[in-house]
């Protein structure tokens, strides 16, 4: 099947708000059908409705990457509702906080099963169909705490992000020549409310000085990256991590 025979629908985990939401949208705007997934199905609804308000292009799902039946779940009503996806955008997960010392067991191993484990499902579930379709394109959202080993979030979540940037590879391996993709996009401090809800203000002044570009990074050109390695082209393009992170981390 040649890739300009594929639907242009992808799912996007985590879409009901933040950066999930704003890279589901640019999905829509590149003319894709999105599947908007989030475990608080309400706002995935909310996010798919305000992105489409006719309806016919989004659909709003709830979703628990915990689980592997919810991706099972998830790929089959986005083909009732949408058609059969060609992209699937891990994106879902929880940033985590906590002194590696002080974190215990269960919650350094929550934090793994929620920030490594849902990929590793996302990674199974469609990169099995779209095996089967014989064409494929995953993009899976890590961090730059996977590779600097996380100067703020917890142990947990460090680990967690660079098991995602291992993951992309072993199935970039995998499912490459079935002619399937898989890439990683790793984020520095992205631009988004949550980052200035929860940061004081003085700290925040603190982490753009010691960004050399002297801004926080786009969301939008974390949506939009994630569009360019879904596009057919890209299967120039797999096993890599593209970096946004505004020179925090040359490499």
């Amino acid at each position: 099947m040649n890739a300009q025979d594929q639907p242009q629908v992808a799912v996007v985990t985590g879409a009901g708000g933040g950066l999930g939401a704003v890279i589901a949208n640019e999905f829509v705007a590149a003319g894709y059908r999105v599947a908007f997934t989030d475990i608080r199905e309400g706002a995935a609804v909310a996010a798919a409705a305000a992105a489409d308000p006719d309806g016919g292009s989004t659909v709003g799902l709830g979703h628990d990457i915990r689980e592997e039946s919810s991706f099972e779940e998830v790929l089959r009503r986005t083909r009732e509702t949408l058609g059969e996806p060609a992209v699937l955008v891990n994106n879902a997960g929880r940033t985590l906080f906590g002194k590696p010392l002080e974190i215990d067991a269960d919650k350094f191993d929550a934090g793994v099963q929620l920030n490594l484990g849902g990929v590793f499902r996302g990674c199974k579930v469609f990169g099995r169909s779209f095996a089967e379709q014989g064409y494929g394109r995953i993009v899976n959202i890590a961090s730059l705490a996977g590779q600097n080993g996380g100067t703020a979030s917890g142990v947990h979540y460090a680990s967690a992000k660079g098991g995602v940037l291992s993951l992309t590879k072993v199935f970039a391996r995998e499912l490459g020549p079935r002619g399937v993709t898989v890439n990683a996009i790793a984020p520095g401090p992205l631009d988004l409310p949550v980052v200035h809800e929860s940061v004081p203000a003085e700290r925040l002044r603190e982490i753009v000085a010691g960004i050399p570009v002297r801004s926080l990074l786009s969301p939008r050109f974390v949506g939009q990256t994630a569009v360019l390695l879904a596009s057919p082209e890209a299967l120039s393009v797999t096993g890599a991590c593209w970096d946004i992170n505004g020179g925090l981390n040359v490499r």
